[in-house]
């Protein structure tokens, strides 16, 4: 499996969404339980800013290679080292010697 190597830049966030289901009843009541047994998964908004062209070339390549469909090993800065997809990813040319490139990392569960 590929492992993506670059260090993101500093505001990196982290968000959860839990999946449940949910069931309301007329007198108000409501009845929820979880979604399976990963049912909260982690989203993290990464952005590399001001990095040399080479190294947006490289990630750009990295995650146009694994097209969103194929999962790859990161270690997030809490020390974690998951399985995830990139589905989305933007690049901005700041100048000629700095880039910054966006991408949200979705966790992956598959076997």
């Amino acid at each position: 499996m590929a492992i993506f190597t670059w260090v993101p830049s500093y505001g990196t966030q982290v968000s959860k969404k839990p999946r449940m289901l949910a069931a309301q009843f007329g007198d108000g009541y409501a009845q929820r339980a979880q979604n399976g047994i990963n049912s909260n998964p982690q989203s993290w908004s990464l952005v590399f800013s001001s990095i040399a062209p080479a190294d947006a070339d490289a990630i750009d390549t990295f995650l146009a290679t694994q097209a969103g469909v194929t999962p790859f090993d990161w270690t997030t800065p809490k020390g974690d080292a998951l399985r995830f997809t990139c589905a989305e990813w933007s690049r901005t040319y700041d100048a000629y010697a700095g880039h910054t490139i966006t991408a949200t990392f979705e966790q992956d569960f598959a076997p």
